[in-house]
């Protein structure tokens, strides 16, 4: 029955998709609706049954479903296979997919392509599921890469603005870079282990690690090649610093289509590899501490910009790149039950903070805060919604990111990494950039247009309902995965997923009492200082000193401009390929078309007219042609004779 039930948890998406992409010109709006909800929502209750069956009671689940690959020993088959993180993952990813999917029918009601979304939503889902329910790592990279292209559909959805097909094809690009890493990391485990399945692989980690191989005089095992290329794979897909620049124009897509990107699908995917990878990481602990400082710069670079930043959406976006940095540092400190415990809770509470902006853009057609204002008696349950998932997100006690990201400071900070700083720094630049939307957006008089604020109100209950669920989780799934799951714990309810070298050490060190309040402590001293800025719905002043308000302004500029990257990249390697695509292109046109087949073509031409105009009709033209062939030969001959 359960194997039944596992099965349906990955297909029902797919048939959604399948019956409103191929039927959605010939049925009716409300059918495709209703089609897209309730198979996702059957798909839910299922992951919820597993989630019992597997998550709490252990059971293991490994279907085949077809052979794939057969080759000369290497087998490689479609299957499922469903332990203790890949329940919890399809309860993150089937849930809010569900909520999405019919918060969408309200947000996306007056659009003309609305079943043409749903059905590319159900696609991502059904993609998601086969990359976190894989069993080697071929069926992962199948869904891995067809996530990717449901991101550049979902992006450009809206095809008729410029914006989002740029930000469509730079999503598709800057992923293809961190993807070209993976598919090396990939035909690499191939080439070492004679197989692509995680049983296998996972059981030769040791012998690769001994495996020693020299590049530029610097030596380095197989096994951290291995790692490091797939590291490079997550970098792209979960936005790390420098395969960032994607997730911003991001937002050019529906409001929905970023909360289910940004919060349970294709951004946790490269979270979900190393976690699930934990058995090859933790014999490469050089990728770790690479995977660490890279988290925990990320995090700190993209709460800083995240401050300066005036568009909703960018902000929340930003605020999702930190949260995956911090998730990245739990997973270099082999804390992997922290770092997926954080992106659990992360799934709702980002989820919630999504669709209620989305809720707010619905409401007054506006993305600049600094454009709003006074919006709390107009939509208190938008406000309170996004109150919730604020303090969730901030990490303030009992909501949800209090304990996850608590349990990954704690690690940091066990592990004695420099990272437990950034953490620090970050936790207090999400409470600022937090309480700056809300003072903007729903505190202080409003800056709206008059029409606009008087026909202001919350969104229809298909829109607004389905949030609850969202607040359910950002209130309660810490405290489960504290209290009843032990998600913090690296012998608790993952133990027997995730693999840790070191947990008895881990289980030794327990920091102190300050160190566990800290993450909180810091967040309200964000949260004071947010509302002390923002109170009066614009900045305070900055020392009147000359040479600090040159200094702030520098900062100011760099932050908002997101470090220059966006310029840097354009200058270092777009503008290069412009110059060398130009010159390719005048080598094509001018040289090898003009001589090549052009050249070609005008010969011919010019042979077929001259020939053509020998054609007369003239019976005294033909004569003559003869006589002058005769003669022609008759000379060589003489000629010939004679000489």
């Amino acid at each position: 029955m359960y194997q039944n039930i596992a099965i349906m948890i990955v297909l029902l998406p797919l048939i959604s998709a399948l019956i409103n992409g191929l039927f959605g010109w010939s049925i009716d709006k409300k059918l495709a609706s209703i089609i897209a909800t309730s198979f996702l929502s059957l798909s839910a209750l299922s992951a919820a049954i597993i989630f019992y069956h597997t998550g709490l009671n252990g059971h293991i689940i490994h279907i085949k479903l077809l052979p794939w690959i057969e080759l000369k020993g290497f087998k490689v088959d479609w299957s499922i296979y469903i332990d203790q993180l890949t329940s919890i993952m399809f309860i993150a990813v089937t849930w809010v997919s569900s909520v999405v999917h019919i918060y969408s029918l309200g947000y996306m009601a007056k659009d003309k392509g609305i079943v043409r979304f749903l059905s590319f939503l159900s696609l991502f889902t059904f993609f998601m599921l086969m990359l976190v329910s894989a069993d080697n790592f071929l069926q992962l990279f199948f869904g891995w890469e067809s996530v990717g292209v449901c991101s550049y559909l979902l992006i450009g959805f809206w095809y008729s603005k410029e914006s989002a097909n740029k930000a469509a094809i730079k999503a598709f690009i800057a992923n293809r870079v961190g993807d070209f890493a993976f598919i090396l990391g990939v035909i690499t485990i191939i080439f070492y282990c004679g197989s692509a399945n995680y049983k296998d692989v996972f059981s030769a980690a040791a012998e690769l690690s001994n495996i020693k191989l020299l590049l530029f005089s610097f030596e380095f095992s197989a096994l951290d090649a291995i790692c490091l290329l797939l590291f490079i794979g997550c970098m792209g897909k979960s936005a790390q610093i420098g395969l960032h620049v994607w997730l911003p124009d991001a937002m050019e897509g529906p409001t929905p289509v970023s909360a289910l990107i940004h919060a349970a699908t294709m951004v946790t995917a490269g979270v979900f590899l190393v976690a699930r990878c934990s058995y090859l990481f933790e014999y490469s602990p050089l990728v770790l501490h690479f995977i660490t400082i890279i988290g925990g710069i990320t995090c700190i670079f993209a709460a800083s910009i995240a401050i300066m930043q005036s568009d909703i959406k960018k902000i929340i976006a930003y605020s999702t790149c930190s949260q995956l940095g911090y998730m990245f540092m739990a997973c270099g400190v082999s804390a992997y039950n922290s770092g997926i415990f954080h992106l659990v809770t992360h799934a709702f509470f980002k989820a919630l903070l999504f669709l209620s902006a989305g809720s707010v853009i619905h409401a007054v057609h506006e993305q600049n805060i600094f454009k709003m204002g006074g919006l709390r008696n107009k939509m208190p349950i938008t406000y309170g919604n996004f109150l919730i998932g604020s303090l969730a997100l901030i990490g303030i006690y009992p909501l949800a990111g209090f304990y996850s990201k608590d349990s990954i400071l704690e690690a940091v900070y066990s592990k004695g990494s420099f990272m437990f700083i950034f953490g620090v720094l970050a936790a207090i630049l999400t409470a600022i950039y937090s309480m700056k939307i809300i003072m903007l957006v729903f505190h202080g008089k409003t800056r709206l247009a008059r029409d606009v604020f008087e026909h202001a109100h919350e969104p229809t209950k298909v829109m607004n309902n389905p949030l609850t669920l969202l607040v359910a989780g950002s209130f309660f799934s810490g405290m489960i995965g504290y209290y009843l799951l032990s998600m913090d714990k690296p012998n608790g309810y993952f133990h027997e997923s995730l693999f840790n070298l070191h947990v008895y050490k881990l289980l030794i060190v327990h920091p102190p009492l300050y160190i566990k309040l800290l993450p909180m402590a810091v967040g309200i001293i964000g949260i004071i200082v947010g509302i002390y800025v923002y109170k009066s719905n614009t900045v305070v002043s900055f020392p009147r000193r000359r040479e600090s308000s040159k200094k702030i302004t520098l900062i100011s500029n760099i932050l908002i401009s997101k470090y220059y990257f966006d310029e840097i990249y354009n200058y270092l390697i777009v503008k290069p390929l412009n110059c060398l695509a130009n010159i390719f292109y005048l080598n094509d046109q001018k040289i090898i078309d003009r001589f090549g087949p052009n050249g070609f073509a005008r010969s011919v031409n010019c042979f077929s007219i001259l020939t053509g105009k020998t054609q007369t009709g003239y019976v005294f033209n033909y004569s003559l042609y003869i006589v002058t062939s005769i003669v022609i030969v008759i000379s060589y001959f003489v000629w010939d004779t004679f000489i």
